[in-house]
């Protein structure tokens, strides 16, 4: 029955199905997207900036630091020696020590010998005023010297600090400066040294700029290496992105090559288990649609068919009700060992723990029993604890039980045992029944196949029952496999490592 929701005339019922994705709209957002790897190669790029940006400023202030410090010295050195001359020196043409301020800087003057950049000048006259006369002991290649700047002497020669630090527009000028008044009366006198220091700065500014200049190649070196290198460890990831871009429910079979042993590499084997797990998803999905679709279909039909033809006669109803009921039942049994069997691919399908193996063969014995009338027989038992999944292992044990009630008649016998060599453990079905032909050994244990004449009597089943003993064993990392029963017969037997 099918039901119709009323609407208002006029009225329009919005869209139901899945929300629609404006292809402009993605495709602008992918053009707004940075890639892992620009974005990589920029933040590499902006630390290195920064990192050679500071090792340039840093060496440029250690080098002026470095001027800094020699000038102060020379400038140090300078007045210190002539203080000392005057102190100490004689005039060589008296013989005595010097009276005269003049002559004093005269001879001081022509035994020394200047840097390149530095200026030794001698001031005569009244101090506070511009000096009446001064000495200069050598020319400098410089813009402007200060013993021709007449403003800057005068400015040095009344200050009443022993150094300073002229800022003109001709460059900086470093300056100490000793001043002669222990002779008394006129004229007063003055040393001073001073240094250009403008070379020695150019020097520093130049080794900045090349620190710079070899920073912008490094950099623009760096910037391809890196581009490089960065597509190169970003290969499997964008593997990732391509394969799971062409992945399709009909085709899981792509992986993606895994090299090295990085986190990249274990990100593309992760990749690749997750692959394996989703297709064996699908894999289980799959199989259970084919197999439901496969062995429910002649069901279905012999229940359409008995209902189409059932007539009013009260005996033909009855016989039709019992057939149609059957065949539902049989179809339950179906569905409920093909749900069983999608189960197996789940990771939680088996539940180990510790069991004893004496205990767990003995409830199957008695579990068995009931399942037919035969000679059941408790064969030898391995005294020793087991990991396995108790319910699941009875499970699997009694599927074989009843499997060897089927193919054996009354009175026929069956034993149930198991057995430890090892870490290796068995649990076993035996009967002496027919047997199972060559043939269909090696397809028994698959779904839905019976065989050509199935221990030489045709099953009632849906040949499902020997596949769940096998998912079950190979969900403890087992088997299950077939031998020949001593005497004539079959024996199933249950190995897990």
């Amino acid at each position: 029955m099918t039901t119709t929701e009323a609407r208002e005339p006029g009225t329009t019922r919005a869209p139901t199905g899945p929300p629609t994705t404006d292809p402009a709209t993605t495709a602008d957002h992918e053009r707004r997207r940075i890639s892992a790897r620009v974005r990589i190669l920029l933040w590499l790029l902006l630390v290195m900036a920064v990192a050679l940006a500071s090792v340039a400023t840093t060496t440029r202030s250690i080098l002026l630091h470095d001027t800094d410090q020699r000038i102060n010295g020379l400038l140090a050195q300078e007045a210190g020696e002539f203080a000392n001359f005057e102190e100490q020196g004689f005039d060589p043409e008296t013989g005595l020590p010097f009276t005269d301020p003049e002559r004093l800087l005269e001879v001081f003057l022509q035994r020394q010998y200047a840097d390149l950049d530095e200026e030794l000048i001698g001031l005569v006259g009244k101090v506070g005023d511009r000096p009446a006369k001064f000495f200069q002991q050598r020319e400098i290649p410089v813009a402007l010297p200060l013993h021709k700047d007449g403003d800057a002497l005068r400015d040095i020669y009344a200050s009443p600090d022993s150094t300073g630090t002229l800022h003109r527009p001709e460059g900086e000028v470093r300056w100490a400066k000793v001043t002669v008044a222990r002779y008394g009366g006129e004229p007063a006198a003055a040393f001073v040294v001073a240094f250009h220091p403008g070379r020695e700065q150019e020097r520093a500014d130049e080794v900045f700029r090349v620190l710079l200049a070899i920073s912008g190649v490094a950099l623009l070196m760096t910037t391809g290496i890196a581009w490089v290198v960065a597509g190169r460890i970003l290969k499997p990831v964008r593997l990732v992105r391509t394969t799971a871009a062409q992945l399709t429910e009909q085709d899981l079979t792509r992986r993606i090559p895994v090299h090295g042993n990085d986190d990249v590499a274990a990100l593309a084997e992760t990749f690749n288990a997750m692959l394996d797990r989703l297709e064996r998803a699908f894999a289980a999905q799959r199989r259970f649609v084919d197999d439901a679709g496969h062995e429910l279909r002649t069901p279905i039909t012999i229940v359409r068919g008995h209902l189409e033809l059932m007539g009013d006669d009260p005996a033909e109803r009855e016989e039709t009700v019992r057939l149609v009921t059957d065949e539902l039942d049989r179809m339950s049994r179906i569905v409920e060992d093909l749900l069983l069997l999608a189960k197996t691919e789940r990771p939680d399908f088996v539940t180990p723990e510790p069991v004893q193996l004496a205990e767990l063969t003995a409830d199957v014995y008695v579990k068995a029993r009931t399942l037919g009338d035969r000679t059941w027989v408790l064969d030898q038992v391995a005294d020793r604890e087991a990991r396995l999944d108790p319910q699941r292992i009875t499970q699997a044990m009694v599927q074989l039980a009843q499997n060897a009630v089927q193919h054996t008649t009354t009175g026929q016998t069956i034993r149930i045992g198991s057995r430890a060599d090892g870490s290796r453990v068995e649990l076993y079905v035996a009967d002496s029944g027919p047997g199972v032909q060559a043939q269909d050994a090696e397809v028994i244990f698959e779904r839905f196949r019976r065989g050509t004449a199935r221990r030489g009597v045709r099953g009632t089943g849906a040949g499902l029952g020997l596949s769940i003993v096998k998912a079950i064993a190979e969900g403890h990392g087992g088997r299950v496999g077939l031998r020949t029963t001593e005497g004539g017969g079959a024996t199933f037997v249950l190995t897990l490592d």
